[in-house]
C-alpha cells in the first residue's frame, strides 16, 4: 500500500470485496475503474443529476461525491444487481414495459432513487414520485413515462402482500437490508 491510499473490505452487490483505494478517489471512480460496473455515470460531477446514484446501505448516495474510503464495512448496492436470474427487478421492467427513458444515460440512477422511494412509501403520489427525483434529471424529457414506471411498478410490488394480509414490497426486489 502506498502514502495516499488505504485498504477497505466491503459488500458490492452482494458479494464481500476488499481493494486499496486512494484517499482522494470517489464511488463512482471506484465502482467504474476497480470493477468495470458502469451503471452509475458521471454527467455533472456535482452531486446535482442523479446519474451516479447508487445505494450504500440502503441509502442513495452520489457517488461522484462519495469518497471510496468510507465505504469500509458498508454495503453498496448498484443497478447492475437488480435482475435476478435473468429476469429484471419489477422497477427495471417497469421502465421498459412504460418507456420510461430515451437515451437510458440517467436511467440506473433513476432506478436506484425510485427503489428508495418504494421502500418508503409503496404508494406514492405523482407529486411524492417528482419530488423524490427533484436531484435526478432526465435530459430527455421522459418524466411523463418515469410517473408512469414508478406507478406500474408500485401496483406490481403492492401486489406481493404479506402474511397478515398488509400490501407490502418483497425486500428483496428493494435491497432491504437483512
Amino acid at each position: 500500500m502506498t502514502q495516499g491510499s488505504t485498504a477497505i473490505a466491503f459488500r458490492l452487490n452482494g458479494s464481500d470485496v476488499e481493494t486499496v483505494v486512494r484517499n482522494d478517489q470517489t464511488l463512482l471512480e471506484l465502482l467504474r475503474g476497480s470493477f468495470g460496473l458502469t451503471g452509475a455515470r458521471e454527467s455533472c460531477g456535482q452531486g446535482v443529476c442523479g446519474a451516479c446514484t447508487v445505494e450504500v446501505d440502503g441509502m442513495p448516495v452520489s457517488s461522484c461525491l462519495y469518497w471510496a474510503v468510507q465505504l469500509d464495512g458498508t454495503d453498496v448496492t448498484t443497478s447492475e444487481s437488480l435482475a435476478r436470474d435473468g429476469t429484471l427487478d419489477p422497477l427495471q421492467q417497469a421502465f421498459v414495459d412504460s418507456g420510461a427513458f430515451q437515451c437510458g444515460f440517467c436511467t440506473p440512477g433513476m432506478i436506484m432513487m425510485c427503489r428508495s422511494l418504494l421502500r418508503e412509501n409503496p404508494d406514492p403520489s405523482d407529486e411524492e414520485i417528482r419530488r423524490w427525483l427533484s436531484g435526478s434529471i432526465c435530459r430527455c424529457g421522459a418524466y411523463p413515462e418515469i410517473l408512469a414506471a414508478v406507478h406500474a411498478a408500485a401496483a406490481t410490488l403492492r401486489e406481493q402482500v404479506a402474511p397478515a394480509g398488509r400490501a407490502t414490497p418483497d425486500p428483496s426486489h428493494l435491497g432491504a437490508q437483512s
